[in-house]
């Protein structure tokens, strides 16, 4: 599992990075459009990536607070203590 999350720390803030571009795409779109049959599902999609970018945030914060960062690249038997 340790090395899950730091494939996860590793590649969060890309996918965070990338759920910001599609928003500001989204933000874009909406500029220049008028159709409401259009603006509907852009406000969807943009909405939908404010809450994964949120969530991304979440589960990163998630990890890092729980990470052992004593033991970071090898095995923390810690881990598989459930309190």
């Amino acid at each position: 599992m340790e090395g899950m999350s730091r494939q996860f720390l590793c590649g969060c803030p890309y996918v965070i990075a990338a759920e910001q571009k599609a928003r500001v795409t989204y933000d874009n779109l909406l500029r220049l459009v008028d159709d409401p049959d259009v603006c509907a599902p852009l406000k969807f999609l943009r909405q939908r990536e404010i809450v994964h970018y949120q969530r991304f945030g979440e589960a990163l914060r998630e990890v890092q607070d729980n990470l052992d960062y004593k033991n970071f690249y090898g095995y923390n038997p810690e881990f598989d203590k459930r309190k």
